[in-house]
């Protein structure tokens, strides 16, 4: 009796221990924090072991792998704490993935290149998805867009000659998603947007200034700021040979809508939009425009919503590399803990922002 009365006991207080939700969870960010004993196996695991879980009763908790052996337990054959976790393999694998890919004149056959990583081709799928955000085939059309981008900047390459020599086989194939990549043609793109026309207008709002730009497709760019002229220069580095019209009325008249819209959230903003990013970017721009006004999500969660939930630092990335504020509200996204982190346009408009909406 009095064994079981101490297994129920040990049982209680593991449960309670926050560690054993780790465990549980097969929580791979707190491997190398602690380990895990089983008195029943007389091993010792890392939090993240895909072994059987044991009952709490036969479990004790150790800071580190010479405690653990210490008190007479081994290594687990399985997970090995004492070797490379699955998460550093895996990651290895997939890094080593996307330098062969990016090597590649072609984009690789999935099953070849999950067999030449010794993975099968579901695992090595999801893998790569996991650790990137993009699928192997999405991931080698960003590295060809933006190979393309490099030699498009290359007065001594030809159109024709950028696409081939950034891995297109066909003009064809390259032409179908040039757009949504570039915002315009290839051409014009590589002469710094000649021919592009792109409007915009400058205003004042309570964030200080603000510029809103518009191609044929959609907004383009919203930008805030403290400098009306630095923000002008900013669009004009952007596309130093497009046709830059300013000062038309009715266009004026869409900037007094997102003033009115940062003024007043709840109005709601409801503008096509041209947005140029590679395929992850689009589905993080995608998910930040279904938070709603007055309402926060974290990194982590925004990267669920988006279905990969491991891409936390990729779905940051994508928010700083948002052009278009307001509209594509990356200002609704904080951190873990509630607090907020940094916004491009300014850790003090974000506090604004999110404390308008939490009052409208």
């Amino acid at each position: 009796m009095k064994i079981g009365a101490n297994m129920e006991q040990n049982a209680i207080s593991i449960e309670r221990d926050p560690r054993w939700q780790q465990v549980l969870n097969r929580d791979t960010a707190a491997d190398g924090t602690f380990v895990y004993a089983v008195k029943t196996t007389g091993v010792y695991c890392r939090p993240s072991c895909p072994s059987r879980r044991a009952k709490p009763g036969n479990v004790s908790f150790y800071e580190c792998m010479d405690e653990a052996e210490t008190a007479g337990f081994r290594e687990c054959r399985r997970c090995h704490p004492r070797g490379q976790s699955p998460k550093d393999l895996s990651q290895e694998v997939v890094v080593a993935a996307c330098r062969l890919i990016e090597r590649s004149d072609q984009q690789p056959n999935l099953d070849d290149l999950a067999r030449s990583m010794g993975y099968s081709t579901s695992h090595f799928h999801r893998q790569f998805k996991a650790a990137t955000g993009l699928t192997p085939k999405a991931y080698g059309a960003a590295h060809r867009m933006r190979k393309m981008r490099r030699e498009l900047s290359r007065k001594e390459s030809s159109v024709t000659s950028a696409i081939f020599d950034a891995g297109f086989n066909a003009n064809s194939r390259f032409y179908e998603t040039s757009n949504d990549a570039l915002g315009m043609t290839p051409t014009a793109f590589r002469k710094g947007g000649e021919n592009a026309v792109i409007r915009f207008a400058v205003g004042e709002c309570s964030l200080g200034s603000i510029l809103v730009a518009r191609s044929s497709k959609g907004i383009c760019a919203i930008s805030l700021g403290q400098d009306a002229d630095e923000l002008l220069r900013d669009l004009q580095d952007s596309f130093p040979k497009a046709e830059l019209i300013g000062n038309d009325d009715q266009f004026e008249a869409l900037v007094a809508e997102v003033v009115g819209f940062i003024e007043a959230p709840r109005l709601g903003l409801n503008l096509p939009l041209d947005i140029q990013g590679t395929a992850f970017q689009q589905r993080v721009w995608q998910a930040l425009r279904s938070i709603p006004a007055g309402e926060t999500v974290s990194y982590s969660e925004l990267a669920e919503r988006i279905g990969n939930p491991s891409a936390v630092r990729a779905v940051a990335r994508a928010c700083a590399a948002n052009k278009i504020a307001i509209a594509i509200p990356c200002h609704r996204v904080i951190r873990n803990d509630g607090n907020l982190s940094g916004y491009r346009w300014g850790v003090e408009r974000k506090k604004a922002l999110l404390a308008r909406e939490a009052q409208a």
